[in-house]
Order: C-alpha cells, then structure tokens, then sequence
C-alpha cells in the first residue's frame, strides 16, 4: 500500500463568493472542478506549497492563512489528503495556465458544478460556513 499524498487547497473568497477552478480535459479528473491548488512537494510544508501552486497555476499571491479543514479520497492512482486553507490575494493578475477555466461563484451557486471527489465534503463544509456568515 502506498503512503498518502497530501495535496493542498485554497479558499480564496472575495466579497460573497469563492474561487473555483476546472481540471483540464487532459487530466485524470477531466473538466471537474475543484479548489485550486496541488500536490505538496518533499521539504515543503502545506502552506509553502499552496503559495507556490497559486502561483504556479494562477499567477497570483497570496497569504495562506488558517487551516479549514481536510478529506480523503481514495483514487485508482492512489489515496490523497486534501488540506484546505483560507487564503487572501495579495497581488498578481489571475490567469488560468492549467485549468481550463475559473470562476467566484456564491454558497448556493457552488451546487450548480460537479466537485472532484476529494472536493466535495470540503465544498459542503464551505458552503455552510458562508451561508453561516451570511454569504449565500
């Protein structure tokens, strides 16, 4: 049995709604979508390698704040642990370089797309999180 990767997500929110981002077509996940973000390389921690995906797969800055919460999810390549954090956009012009698109979308808008499976408890945990907060 294989070890676990750890793959990290941001939660980007802005006004009343959150960023979310489509997997390519090429990928193993195709035109899913899901919270940016991405694997988390060997000497990072989980706040240096959300920084750097953002960065990488986004063009922009931010400052990785507090944990969210996390899920795992066996796939067929193998078992991940999403860790998801609140981040705030510091600078940069976001560009989607590999996904196939982006969109800031609102609590109950967040229904309206289908999650990867690692996604979708984190999703439902954010969703009533900002309705909680008046964020529908």
């Amino acid at each position: 049995m294989s070890a676990v990767q750890d793959v990290v997500a941001a939660i980007l929110i802005s006004g009343n709604k959150v960023l979310i981002a489509q997997r390519n077509k090429d990928d193993h996940l195709a035109e899913l979508w899901e919270l940016p973000g991405g694997k988390v390389e060997q000497g990072e921690t989980p706040e240096e390698s959300l920084a750097r995906e953002m960065r990488e797969e986004l063009g922009i800055n931010v400052a990785v704040g507090e944990f969210f919460a996390a899920s795992t999810y066996n796939y067929a390549q193998g078992a991940i642990r999403l860790l998801a954090y609140r981040c705030q956009w510091v600078s940069g012009v976001m560009e989607a370089s590999v996904h196939m698109d982006y969109k800031w979308v609102t609590a109950n808008e967040l229904g309206h797309y289908v999650f990867a499976p690692a996604d979708i408890p984190l999703v439902d945990q954010l969703k009533a999180a900002m309705i909680q907060m008046g964020h529908k």
